[in-house]
């Protein structure tokens, strides 16, 4: 091991002690401990440190970069930034292990590509909603003569337009090693664009993104408008497809719906594929949040509250998993058991900006006509199973899809006592996991309600 090795140990060594005694052993033992040296960054005097998941890399980056960067300063001279990110830490560690005392560096890599390395097919969770997306991003990466291009992705803030981008990237690069990928933003096209204009350099420009294997420019609505920059973009697009590469373009809605778009434009990125993503349905949702929870390990968070996010937070998969998030550090943070009256509490801004104004009438409304009832018999005192048990269901759903009160709830149904809504909560959650019948119905009326 060389001295500047040696250096970066011994202060990653004095790092990890620090950071026993100021966290404390629960916390350390949590979120640091598995955390490893990946060894110098590109840049002089930075620091590369690992966790084995995603989950844990943005925890530690939210809560401790900052008190990191100030221990690494302390015991490492010339120390100039760090990064956290995610890897295999047993590999890392077996080659820092390795890694031979007299070894020369290596050349420095051609190629820098920027593509976050949480975002891959493999940890994209699919569903009918972002189904085709899926498979359409899938065959643009892989090798031979790509059967379409542009491929255009639009969707909504959060749904996984970047996550699909950055996936394409990384399958590319795998079966490319040696391809010349272009990426960045509609804005950052524009900036490069008149930077390069006000320079009188746009042939190199032109000349970087023409001669590109892939090209992928995101958000593409930014460029509405601006007619010198269409012009170019289009001349780029003809020149990219033109000669047989590949092209993926991003936006919030489709081709045809981008206003202030010049209409040649549109067309050529209408001549490929475009393919949606749709927010996700409910059975996508807790596929997403099972994914998150099996990277977590043993999270503690029971199966209500994770129906309940999986329910009531419907629009955006960024949201979703950030409520996920927050809900484990805070249980984590104040030492607490995580149930359904810490989420609710916890998660109550979160619940209250996503909820849609779904009325328990219009629940009893959904719920009779699904079951071919009427609303007053959901109201009524009947005990009949064929009556009581959509009537639980009713009142299951009303506790999960809206932020009425349990005694409000029992008064909607008849007067009933609020002890009654909670046993009627308790055994449909029960039942879901017992009765597939019944846990089909639930499903089938919360995509109604949502719709």
């Amino acid at each position: 091991m060389g001295p500047e090795e040696q250096a970066l140990a011994d202060a990653w060594a004095a790092v990890r002690a620090q950071l026993r005694k100021s966290a404390g052993a629960r916390v350390f033992d949590q979120w640091l401990r598995p955390m490893v040296l990946l060894g110098a960054g590109e840049r002089a005097g930075s620091v590369r440190l690992g966790l084995p998941s995603d989950f844990m890399t943005s925890w530690v980056a939210q809560h401790y970069e900052d008190r990191l960067a100030m221990a690494f300063r302390d015991s490492l001279p010339g120390f100039s930034g760090l990064s956290v990110e995610t890897c295999d830490t047993r590999r890392a560690q077996a080659v820092v292990a390795l890694k031979p005392v007299a070894e020369a560096p290596g050349p420095s890599p051609v190629h820098h590509d920027p593509f976050d390395p949480r975002f891959t097919f493999d940890r994209f969770v699919v569903g009918e909603s972002n189904r085709l997306a899926l498979n359409a991003a899938q065959a643009i990466a892989a090798p031979g003569v790509p059967r379409y291009s542009p491929l255009f992705l639009h969707s909504a803030t959060g749904l996984g337009k970047t996550h699909l981008m950055h996936a394409i990237g990384h399958a590319f690069r795998a079966s490319h090693p040696d391809a010349s990928i272009v990426t960045m933003s509609a804005e950052k096209f524009m900036f490069e664009f008149v930077s390069a204009m006000r320079a009188r350099d746009t042939l190199s420009f032109k000349a970087r993104l023409r001669s590109a294997d892939l090209l992928m420019i995101d958000d593409i609505q930014f460029i509405a408008g601006k007619e010198a920059t269409q012009e170019e973009f289009f001349h780029t697009v003809n020149e990219v497809i033109g000669a047989g590469k590949r092209l993926v373009i991003s936006a919030d809605r489709s081709p045809h719906d981008l206003e202030g778009v010049e209409s040649r434009i549109l067309s050529r990125l209408g001549y490929g594929l475009v393919a949606s993503i749709q927010p996700p349905e409910p059975e996508l949702r807790r596929a997403i949040l099972d994914a998150k929870l099996a990277e977590l390990g043993d999270a503690g968070v029971p199966e209500d509250v994770v129906e309940l996010l999986a329910t009531r937070i419907g629009g955006n998969v960024r949201e979703l998993e950030g409520a996920l998030n927050r809900l484990v550090a805070y249980a984590l943070l104040t030492d607490q058991r995580i149930d359904m009256d810490f989420a609710e509490k916890t998660l109550a801004d979160v619940l209250r900006g996503v909820q849609r104004k779904i009325t328990i009438d219009d629940i009893q409304k959904a719920v009779a006509a699904h079951f071919s009832l009427r609303t007053t018999d959901l109201l009524s005192a009947r005990r009949a199973r064929a009556v009581a048990r959509p009537r639980q269901i009713a009142m299951y759903l009303a506790k999960r899809m809206t932020l009425r009160s349990l005694p409000e709830i029992g008064r909607k149904f008849g007067g009933r006592d609020h002890s009654t809504v909670i046993h009627a909560v308790r055994r449909i959650e029960e039942l879901r996991g017992s009765d597939s019948d019944l846990d089909g119905d639930v499903r089938a009326l919360i995509r109604q309600l949502e719709g």
